[in-house]
């Protein structure tokens, strides 16, 4: 096929990408509209490419390269606590984004991952890590233990007292002045139950 080797060249170097953008790059080499729902097609029933989403798509196997069909997005919760050293559990990726998506357990290439949406007001409080060859986003120490207590997962004690014994107490009550009074009010009562 026409141009194969200039679209893997240019989509195999990005963590995944969209159909529309695959269509745009095809038709400015002069392809007809629509080749690149054939493209696509073909490459994915030769296991080339992988489909993350509807409408996105990356070369790589990795499950953790899933987050990038939801952009913006971050990856948080337990997945934050694994990419972070924070602890040493294995964990499937968790997708957070503040679009309107299906959230809950997703698959991609036999692995499990999850997808959480958040409030538009509260995507904020992550910042990029080397991945593998990419930098991802990863929710901060803070911010992960204040979405912990958003999104109500359960925290033994010990998790907590670790977690509390890692963040930086200044940074984590600047970031509740960004947060609903509500989930400022309970995150501070857990604190000062583990002080």
């Amino acid at each position: 096929m026409k141009y194969m080797k200039e679209f893997r060249g240019h989509f195999s170097s990005r963590p995944a990408f969209t159909a529309r953008e695959a269509d745009l790059f095809l038709r400015n080499r002069g392809s007809s509209s629509g080749y690149h729902k054939l493209v696509i097609h073909n490459m994915l029933s030769r296991k080339e490419i992988y489909r993350i989403t509807k409408g996105n798509y990356t070369f790589h196997e990795d499950v953790q390269m899933v987050g990038f069909g939801f952009e913006p997005f971050y990856y948080g919760l337990e997945d934050a606590l694994s990419l972070r050293n924070m602890w040493e559990q294995e964990t499937n990726p968790v997708v957070i984004t503040p679009h309107k998506v299906r959230i809950g357990l997703r698959q991609f290439q036999g692995r499990n991952f999850i997808v959480r949406r958040i409030d538009r007001r509260m995507f904020f409080g992550y910042s990029y890590i080397q991945y593998g060859d990419y930098y991802i986003p990863v929710s901060e120490a803070e911010k992960t233990f204040i979405d912990l207590i958003y999104f109500n997962v359960g925290l033994s004690g010990e998790l907590i007292t670790t977690i509390l014994s890692k963040i930086d107490k200044k940074v984590l009550y600047g970031l509740l002045k960004e947060v609903p009074t509500w989930l400022t009010d309970r995150v501070k009562k857990i604190v000062n139950e583990f002080k």
